[in-house]
């Protein structure tokens, strides 16, 4: 669209409609004094001259490159491919947004499809959808898929206390307004088979996350027997993963579940300062239709040739209000490629490659972390977090990491309370061995 000035007619013919003489009496009600003061701006920079005062400043942050980082809960550090970069520059790509003529675009749609298909073979589900913002909009989206399945019926969602607290307080924002109960997270050290036990008809979702907050997993048979339970109550049962991890461990469509949602950064996009992200969302075919955001589909015209469609698109932009499950109306189209990249790019051996580095180096941390005096190691069944109990408040424990240079992990007294002095601390593949014993070191040295 070319800039269209205003000319001297247009400003006189809107200060008449507005019933002013100028423009400067728009602003009688700001101060005289503030109308139009004297900037004392520095002197011009030339382009060099302003990247490397920009660069300046930059490095006034820390970053990731030169710090290490054992912070997680939620947000990892992974190493991204020089590709995912490359593909995600391309022009074709370069926007956060989709077009509203899908048709005709088919690289998007191609790549949306591509993404798809890549979460439906990492989860072990049968479709997914576009993303949604992030994974805690996807888990809340899923509580009111499962209102949807039920048509209203059930209010009464079930959902560990060890899904990420981030993600219950969005769900329970989300749904503000729909009657539905979330129950089985206020209560400390509730098992899995105590959620089985307040599991009834009235239940319309049980939501559980594997690898938990505290990055603990699951006996597989308890896991199993929940899903049981829920599925004998007519419950749907909705699983929050960590999609690293399911390069070791077995995809939630395997044991169970009905909705698989989860945070998709870890799969090519970096923390960049929290965001954006994107959340992943698969589910099982006989829901699909009761889905929130798009889904692309594969087809062939009528000369044979491969084409991709928007295939569902439960938006309100496309039916009828009333209809849809929600009123999400975007995805993170942009992240979702990243993913997806990512995803083609390590294949299923890279992917393994990734959670077994991050497995092993966490656990290597835990022993030595474990052995030093006044700390005790408190997970035993982890992925690539584990809970520690320090002999000095976190925030004391973490300021000393810091002064040394080292990002210290969560303090889960903050959403806790039960584990009042115990700090988080995540181990990802970017954790080199000097980094883990520095880490070590300096925990015990002397305060």
């Amino acid at each position: 669209m070319p800039f269209v000035p205003h000319t001297a007619d247009d400003r006189e013919t809107m200060l008449r409609r507005v019933g002013v003489a100028s423009v400067e009496e728009l602003f009688l009600d700001v101060p005289e004094a503030r109308r139009f003061p004297t900037l004392e701006l520095p002197p011009p920079l030339s382009e060099p001259e302003v990247l490397a005062e920009l660069a300046q400043l930059a490095h006034r942050n820390w970053n990731l490159d030169q710090h290490p980082c054992f912070l997680g809960a939620g947000a990892y550090n992974h190493f991204v491919p020089s590709v995912v970069k490359h593909v995600l520059s391309r022009g074709e790509f370069y926007t956060a947004y989709t077009p509203y003529q899908p048709e005709v675009s088919q690289g998007t749609l191609q790549a949306i499809f591509e993404y798809q298909s890549l979460i439906c073979d990492l989860t072990g589900m049968d479709a997914a959808n576009a993303s949604h913002y992030d994974g805690a909009t996807a888990l809340a989206e899923a509580l009111i898929m499962a209102l949807s399945v039920h048509r209203g019926r059930r209010r009464k969602g079930v959902i560990s206390r060890t899904v990420h607290p981030e993600y219950r307080q969005t769900a329970r924002t989300y749904t503000q307004g729909m009657g539905l109960e979330l129950t089985g997270d206020e209560q400390p050290g509730l098992s899995l088979p105590d959620l089985a036990g307040i599991v009834d008809e009235d239940t319309a979702a049980v939501v559980i996350q594997v690898p938990d907050f505290l990055g603990a997993v699951p006996s597989l048979d308890e896991v199993r027997l929940l899903a049981d339970a829920a599925h004998q109550a007519g419950a749907l049962l909705v699983v929050a993963v960590n999609p690293i991890s399911l390069g070791l461990l077995q995809p939630p469509g395997e044991y169970g579940a009905d909705i698989v949602v989860g945070e998709g950064q870890p799969l090519g996009n970096h923390l960049s300062f929290g965001g954006p992200y994107l959340g992943f969302f698969a589910t099982r075919t006989d829901h699909v239709r009761r889905m929130a955001g798009r889904l692309v589909g594969m087809t062939v015209d009528l000369d044979g040739n491969r084409g991709y469609v928007l295939t569902l698109a439960t938006r309100e932009q496309h039916i009828r209000r009333e209809r849809a499950t929600s009123n999400i109306c975007t995805n993170q189209a942009l992240n979702a490629l990243a993913a997806a990249v990512y995803l083609a790019a390590m294949g299923p051996a890279g992917l393994r490659t990734v959670a077994s580095a991050c497995y092993h180096k966490a656990h290597y941390a835990a022993s030595r972390v474990g052995r030093l005096t006044g700390y005790d190691v408190l997970s035993h069944r982890f992925f690539h977090e584990f809970v520690v109990r320090c002999p000095r408040p976190p925030s004391e424990v973490g300021g000393a990491l810091l002064a040394e240079g080292i990002i210290p992990g969560y303090d889960l007294g903050e959403a806790y309370p039960e584990l009042e002095g115990c700090m988080l601390l995540c181990v990802t593949e970017l954790n080199t061995r000097e980094q883990i014993d520095r880490l070590v070191d300096v925990l015990g040295a002397p305060s």
